[in-house]
């Protein structure tokens, strides 16, 4: 018996992301647009295969080829002659719904490897019996060679994604430590050289170590070369080793992005758009984050698009180190109700941000009021569709030019819907008001955590010139009484400085915000939100993000003493300073189920909410403000770190409740998306059934005309850079 944190249950909750609606009324044009963007994210979406794992690709390539000759319920015939359960076959179903759905063998949240949940002997009986085998057979048995071991391995280090002995990473090779990760930076500091779109390989030659800091592109190193990239395709010596700056990796899946991105731009809306695609073309083509940044101020103009989209490597939630992005795509509709509401909000914007517990001086100099918009998703490629989004990533931008947020409106609409029997760790009583107001409370956390919470603060820079954007002989830090000492200097970022911290900080430090501010009554009435109604929401979405602190222990790892997932570090650490603010405000009891296991039961006083957690928070989020302000990394990542502890020390020890919350988790549900098809001149929706035979469906649809040219470049991809990762 595997351990079930290590399968997805055959059970496991799939949902179908509806945007029929918002799709019927898009004009012809529109629709074009949003067809030729979906297929250019859908390309680069593939990508994440060989940032996730090394046998990732091969495990795609398998499955495509299997449901491509048969689709689920063709190859359930031939299961089921081979003496395969129906639950067997359904734990495989699962298993390749939950491959394509994470875009890889890892779980997008919570970055644990997940096997099939049947005998390796039966599924190799299953391949080999199966039509695409008889078609293809050494294809196939070399397919199965590449990884059929490693889709059921469980060794240590390959339990979850991580660096060097704690777990798998793509983004460095194998013998890449920390201290390397760290070394890099501080080179690409020192060369501008942004991390969102690179992967770094360490070797050894004439006994000096070499680094290869690698760029996604679709052109390689003997293409012609622009002036910005000229200046960085270069050999360096630095830290007494060599570093070599290369690109075109992930070559021939950018040239699908950037070919269908050439062909959405007949299709846009004003020139804005045009623009920003050329600038998104000429990043993926040369490996230019310059670019890309280019194109992310073009789409911050766009206001109010009624097809929105963004498109790149950007979430740097899965680098162990924190710098690397993700690739990810979007496209979405607006939901003009919804968004209504949200203009609302960023139009209090600068009203609310003089109420968060930080001097003026810590907040940016104005407010570049964004974009907010509610949209329902048409197409999200990458390893998981996130409820909200603030984006982009770039701090330089966001401080300057500004960002754009969006709510994922048919994501939270299916994401958190629960049955009341699912429901645990909570008071019988809570149960109902959970489930009432869970979806609206949400509703008004997404809004204050990505316009407030990411669109808040200043962070204290002096640039390569020498000046400073911040009063140095005024500014005094409010935790000292003194002068502000440190501050951001020339290339460091956010990401950069706090490295592997940074993300689950910056998480932490926006549900914070969208706590504190949610008991503005204020803001409830933008919601529709008054009375008693109000006062249930600000209730449950505290109740919600304690109880959420205690789920959180599902994503740390004992062994190594991480974390896996930094929006659930980020509400473990936000229910430590709940409880330590004591009062009766938080209380957290160990009980035995009706099954006779372990429980617990989670409960907070609503009456102390603004007289105990409101003052404990204030003082917290004010640290959390100052400390990356001031790019105070030491004392930032001491207060963090020492929050983010799990220990078994009285009064909650948290390492045995660990096991308990383990023991009743329930497995975070898949979405089903839609395909657009072009039929002549028009583009319609097609979906499918919410199973995981829909989802495994939707997959070989979305790649029918050239599939196996893409299992091809990806498997090529692969064995390329295998060396790095063999054993």
């Amino acid at each position: 018996m595997v351990d079930s944190q290590y399968v997805l249950p055959n059970d496991i909750g799939i949902a179908n992301l509806d945007c029929a609606e918002a799709f019927k009324l898009l004009s012809p044009e529109e629709r074009l647009y949003a067809y030729y963007l979906s297929r250019a994210c859908w390309y680069g979406g593939l990508v994440v295969l060989l940032q996730t794992s090394p046998e990732a690709p091969a495990i795609y390539a398998l499955l495509s080829r299997l449901f491509r000759v048969q689709d689920p319920a063709q190859l359930g015939e031939v299961a089921r002659s081979l003496g395969l359960s129906d639950e067997e076959y359904q734990a495989f179903l699962v298993y390749a719904a939950g491959v394509y759905a994470n875009m890889g063998n890892y779980k997008s949240f919570g970055d644990t490897k997940f096997v099939p949940n049947l005998t390796k002997e039966k599924l190799k009986k299953l391949v080999w019996e199966s039509q695409a085998f008889k078609e293809h057979p050494k294809d196939m048995e070399a397919l199965w060679g590449r990884c059929g071991d490693l889709m059921f391995s469980l060794e240590p280090t390959q339990k979850h994604l991580g660096l060097s002995g704690q777990g798998v990473s793509t983004y460095f090779s194998a013998n890449c430590s920390m201290e390397d990760a760290k070394l890099a930076q501080e080179f690409l500091d020192s060369q501008n050289i942004s991390a969102y779109n690179t992967r770094l390989f360490k070797t050894k030659a004439h006994g000096k170590k070499c680094y290869e800091v690698r760029l996604a592109s679709v052109l390689s190193n003997d293409s012609e070369l622009d002036d910005e990239m000229r200046a960085k395709m270069k050999c360096f010596e630095f830290g007494g080793c060599d570093f070599t700056v290369t690109r075109g990796d992930y070559g021939p899946l950018l040239e699908k992005v950037v070919e269908n991105l050439q062909k959405a731009l007949p299709y846009t809306a004003n020139p804005t758009q045009a623009e920003m695609l050329t600038h998104y073309i000429a990043s993926f083509t040369q490996g230019s984050i310059t670019a890309h940044k280019e194109g992310s101020r073009c789409w911050i103009q766009d206001k109010g698009p009624i097809v929105e989209s963004y498109i790149g490597f950007i979430e740097s939630y899965r680098d162990p180190y924190g710098s690397r992005g993700e690739f990810e795509g979007f496209v979405a509709v607006v939901n003009k109700a919804m968004s209504a509401k949200f203009a609302l909000l960023v139009a209090s914007a600068e009203c609310l941000l003089e109420e968060l517990p930080w001097p003026r001086a810590f907040e940016k100099d104005r407010f570049l009021k964004p974009d907010f918009t509610s949209l329902d998703v048409l197409t999200f490629a990458g390893s998981g569709i996130p409820a909200g989004i603030n984006i982009p990533n770039y701090d330089d931008i966001r401080q300057r030019d500004g960002f754009k947020n969006v709510s994922l409106g048919n994501v939270l609409a299916v994401a958190y819907a629960t049955l009341k029997e699912k429901l645990t760790f909570l008071a019988e009583e809570d149960k109902d008001l959970y489930i009432k107001w869970k979806g609206p409370s949400f509703e008004v956390q997404v809004g204050l955590h990505e316009l407030l919470g990411h669109g808040s603060g200043k962070l204290f820079v002096q640039d390569d010139s020498g000046a400073f954007n911040f009063d140095r002989d005024a500014v005094i830090n409010p935790e000292t009484g003194e002068l502000v000492r440190s501050w951001y200097r020339g290339g460091e970022t956010w990401d950069s400085k706090f490295s592997s911290v940074a993300s689950t900080y910056e998480e932490c430090r926006a549900e914070c915000v969208g706590l504190y501010l949610c008991l503005n009554k204020e803001v409830l009435r933008i919601f529709d939100l008054e009375g008693e109604d109000a006062e249930d929401v600000i209730y449950i979405n505290w109740l919600n993000m304690v109880r959420a602190g205690l789920l959180a222990l599902e994503f740390y790892t004992p062994e190594s003493g991480t974390w896996r997932q930094a929006h659930m570090q980020a509400r473990f650490v936000i229910l430590r300073v709940l409880l330590e603010a004591g009062g009766g405000l938080v209380s957290l009891h160990r009980t035995t189920g009706a099954d006779g296991k372990p429980d617990a039961i989670i409960s907070l006083d609503r009456s102390k909410i603004t007289t105990v957690g409101k003052p404990a928070l204030e003082s917290f989020l004010r640290k959390l403000q100052v400390l990356k302000s001031t790019a105070d990394v030491v004392g930032g990542r001491a207060l963090y770190e020492a929050y983010s502890a799990v220990t078994d020390e009285e009064p909650e020890r948290f390492l045995t409740l660990r096991h308990t919350v383990l023991l009743r988790k329930e497995a975070r549900k898949l979405f089903v998306q839609a395909n657009t098809r072009l039929e002549g001149e028009d583009v319609v929706l097609v979906q499918y059934d919410s199973d995981a035979a829909g989802l495994i469906k939707s997959f070989r649809d979305r790649f029918s005309e050239d599939a196996d040219y893409l299992e091809q470049q990806l498997l090529k991809l692969a064995q390329a850079d295998a060396h790095f990762w063999a054993s």
